[in-house]
């Protein structure tokens, strides 16, 4: 069971060896060098201000324009050098943002591929999507923005410090002083931001999940006079989501004035100083002398700098709250964990095209380790070409059965052989590649009935579409949508035609030799049943069908019937 998921979380670096994909440190070592590279920006003002002050010196002491004229041009040089660092940082740092972000989400997306269907833990479709596709997006602003901002706030002030300091003693102290009590209380604020951050991306995922689920039984809870019970619910999952939005925002609100509070207290002492130095009342603070014009406009010049790469962390303060929570929910999704199907989710080649006998012995199936067993020493042997019908109560274990045949999910004990080939992580894509699904409500994609047959197989041409409508019996269908997309989920179509349909994407597989339905005729009336087990039968013929069905007319067309009991006994059905 580890092994699958241990490749789902592989895959996306595998890809990265092969240039598909790219690699997380290849990602890392671009957000480093774009973080040097808008540190080094930042510090070019260092230069910058020395040429200002020792301008403004030269024309206090009677200088003109050929005094000043060479510092400009090197303040205006070193302004165009900053902005060019600083774009190229900016743009270098997004671009491995997203690149890493496009490695975050195809390991997910593996990881999820290779999600066995009938596990229990599996995440709820909406919150999936709304994590991968929405939440997801927030790690971008955390790569490109937080890390070099973080970076230059380690650097650039004590840069900055490292040239005060020989200047003037005192306000080098007054800065090492102030300094430090930013970071202090922006983390202890930090704490409880991404504390809200995680509860705030919780309930978006839940909102995200009730809803589409709402929405995909919507028929059922209009029948059931359930809509206002429903919209006030949602009304309620709708506000609480807005109240955690708020304290978010309030908590980043709160963080950005602790930084504006102790970076005006810092800059308005070391100006205190400057100024009273100036005018000749403080005789201190330096390491020779007093302090001229040229140094005490330095120093100002400097003492903004100084908390200005930790007032640009603090307004990202919030994007690095979001994005490890975004990042925390996407490894989450990535990490697995539950029930994984076997092999690889990839496509393989199939050898052969006889239909092939399949063997279980002493098969045995739990959900978890600590869950009850769903079968238990289960034999069964299915001739080649067989078509066979599974009875029994709901719960029973007919439907996981199935999944285990197809290698949905791992079996806890026994094996399971097909074509005399034992079904494993190595052999199961193989194997799968000769297996087709039909079952009670097959997904329906938002497109046209013939890309919903075709579902991009390579390989599958116009006329295999067209032979697979004729043996589905749907020509009268397609003709009447022609290329018209059909509605998400099949809208527009019965529940007969959808399971058509399910059978006409089998019968466009070249290489077909097994068959498993899971209640293909339940809830359909009897015309419509029957229809459809017509269809089924003539895709079956020559190939091997395992149906798990409650219609007894269903069952009466199998070559054979097998009734699972609760207690996990097989017995012959009565004919």
């Amino acid at each position: 069971m580890g092994t699958a998921f241990v490749d789902a979380t592989n895959e996306a670096e595998a890809r990265a060896r092969d240039g598909e994909v790219p690699r997380a440190d290849s990602a890392k070592a671009r957000l480093r060098y774009a973080a040097m590279l808008q540190a080094l920006a930042a510090a070019i003002w260092i230069p910058q201000a020395g040429l200002l002050a020792v301008s403004v010196g030269r024309i206090a002491d009677g200088g003109g324009l050929r005094d000043v004229l060479w510092p400009a041009f090197g303040i205006l040089v070193l302004g165009l050098v900053r902005s060019c660092l600083d774009a190229a940082g900016g743009r270098l740092a997004f671009r491995a943002a997203r690149m890493e972000l496009s490695r975050k989400r195809q390991v997910a997306a593996a990881a999820l591929s290779l999600s066995s269907p009938v596990d229990r833990g599996r995440p709820v479709s909406g919150k999936a999507a709304s994590v991968i596709g929405e939440q997801a997006e927030l790690i971008v602003a955390y790569l490109s923005r937080f890390q070099p901002a973080r970076m230059k706030a380690s650097l650039v002030p004590l840069v900055i410090l490292a040239f005060i300091l020989p200047v003037s003693w005192i306000a080098a102290l007054v800065l090492l002083f102030a300094a430090p009590l930013i970071p202090i209380f922006m983390a202890l604020i930090g704490w409880r931001a991404q504390a809200a951050s995680e509860r705030q991306l919780v309930a978006t995922g839940g909102l995200n999940g009730f809803l589409l689920d709402r929405l995909r039984g919507l028929t059922t809870i209009r029948a059931l006079d359930a809509v206002e019970t429903t919209a006030q619910r949602l009304r309620r999952e709708a506000e609480s989501l807005h109240v955690r939005t708020m304290s978010v925002l309030k908590i980043a609100f709160l963080s950005s004035a602790v930084l504006e509070l102790f970076a005006a207290l810092g800059v308005a002492m070391v100006a205190v100083y400057v100024g009273f130095s100036l005018l000749g009342e403080i005789r201190f603070g330096t390491w020779s002398g007093e302090l001229d014009l040229t140094e005490g406009l330095f120093i100002l010049l400097l003492a903004p700098a100084f908390f200005e790469p930790l007032r640009e962390l603090s307004a990202v303060w919030h994007d690095r709250a979001a994005g490890e929570a975004a990042l925390k929910a996407l490894d989450a999704l990535a990490g697995g964990g539950g029930l994984p199907i076997r092999g690889s989710a990839e496509p393989a080649a199939v050898a052969g095209t006889e239909a092939p006998d399949v063997h279980l012995e002493n098969l045995a199936f739990r959900y978890g380790a600590d869950e009850p067993l769903i079968l238990g020493g289960f034999n069964l042997d299915v001739a080649a070409g067989e078509h066979l019908a599974l009875l029994g109560a709901s719960g029973s274990g007919k439907s996981t059965l199935l999944s285990l045949i197809a290698g949905l999910a791992p079996c806890t004990d026994g094996r399971i052989l097909i074509g005399g080939v034992e079904l494993t992580d190595e052999t199961a894509a193989n194997l799968r590649g000769g297996m087709a699904w039909i079952g009670q409500k097959p997904h329906i994609f938002a497109g046209t009935i013939a890309g919903n047959i075709a579902l991009g197989r390579p390989g599958v041409l116009r006329g295999d579409v067209a032979d697979a409508l004729a043996a589905a019996s749907l020509e009268k269908v397609a003709d009447a949508y022609g290329p018209q997309p059909l509605g998400e989920s099949g809208v527009g179509l019965s529940g007969g035609e959808v399971l058509r349909l399910a059978i006409a994407r089998a019968a466009c597989n070249p290489h077909l030799k097994i068959i498993l339905a899971d209640e293909p005729t339940a809830h359909l009336d009897a015309a419509t049943a029957a229809d459809v087990t017509q269809s089924l039968l003539a895709l079956a013929r020559g190939r091997t069908l395992v149906v798990a069905t409650h219609d007894p007319l269903l069952a009466a067309r199998m070559h054979r019937a097998i009734r699972i009991d609760a207690d996990l006994a097989i017995r012959e059905a009565a004919e």
